[in-house]
């Protein structure tokens, strides 16, 4: 679905996103696209990469101290905030909805490991902009992760034009100023899953859209991984995309798929795991998991 033309009541996530600088571009395409795709680099010394430093807390690990993936989203999101706070947007702009994030962990952070958090727009169009965070842990570790925003009006709750003072500060770590949506997961299905289960959806998942939060989403995946800690063993990939926002008291349900060849989602010679998210026959969400 080309993203200039879609109806955004799909997600859901606390207003924040980023800003950075513009020139005039021609540039019309990502480089690298799909789910085994390269995230582009920090662009080292750049006046309008945003930073922020804090420690991980106690709410955001593991039994074992690991910083667990839905508190790597809220730390994502809150670096957000931040950016847009820093550079005085934060009332012409309030509010923001995640389409996609992909988090990639290299090296697991730890409990009370000091964070360095990196925000910087890697492409932009007129009304959404896609952001990558890098979060280096003093200890040594490492996540880095890209995500696809798209600015909302709170009155229509569709996609609302970026202001030209505010573009003109997007995008100056950047020369694609095109970018289109593109889906990259793709669902899974009820009679090859391994696993099918519900997730009781409670009031304290809500947002400010009344949507489930976007980190409550991955704290569903963290679920799937606590079940199968073996993809824990090494580097990995996960891809979450929302397809339409799931409210107080639907019956959600996660159903799995596991491919031994991802060739077909793209990412060939490895095994994926899929969790598709659904309230009857809607898909509301589309994860995908893998080693990188």
């Amino acid at each position: 679905m080309d993203c200039e033309e879609c109806a955004v009541d799909a997600v859901s996530v606390v207003p924040g996103a980023g800003v950075t600088s513009r020139k005039d571009r021609t540039v019309s395409v990502e480089a690298s696209t799909g789910l085994d795709k390269d995230m582009m680099p920090v662009p080292h010394a750049h006046p309008h990469v945003y930073e922020g430093r804090w420690p991980v807390r106690i709410a955001d690990v593991d039994s074992g101290g690991r910083l667990r993936l839905d508190g790597a989203a809220r730390h994502i999101q809150d670096i957000g905030q931040d950016h847009l706070r820093g550079v005085e947007a934060e009332d012409s702009h309030p509010h923001w909805i995640v389409r996609r994030t992909m988090i990639d962990v290299i090296r697991p952070i730890e409990f009370r490991e000091a964070l360095w958090l990196r925000r910087w727009c890697s492409a932009t169009s007129n009304r959404w902009c896609q952001m990558r965070v890098r979060v280096d842990g003093r200890a040594g570790g490492l996540i880095e992760s890209e995500a696809f925003w798209i600015h909302i009006s709170r009155e229509t709750q569709g996609p609302a034009r970026i202001e030209d003072d505010f573009l003109a500060t997007v995008a100056s770590t950047t020369e694609v100023d095109r970018l289109r949506w593109k889906p990259y997961n793709k669902p899974g299905n009820r009679e090859t899953a391994t696993d099918i289960r519900d997730f009781p959806v409670r009031f304290t998942d809500m947002d400010l859209f009344d949507h489930m939060n976007n980190s409550v989403y991955w704290s569903i995946v963290e679920d799937h991984l606590s079940r199968n800690p073996e993809l824990l063993s090494g580097p990995y990939r996960v891809s979450l995309e929302h397809d339409s926002a799931v409210s107080l008291g639907d019956k959600l349900e996660i159903i799995t798929n596991v491919y031994e060849d991802g060739t077909e989602l793209g990412v060939p010679g490895r095994g994926v795991t899929t969790l598709t998210y659904v309230v009857g026959d809607d898909v509301k969400a589309l994860a995908s998991i893998f080693a990188r």
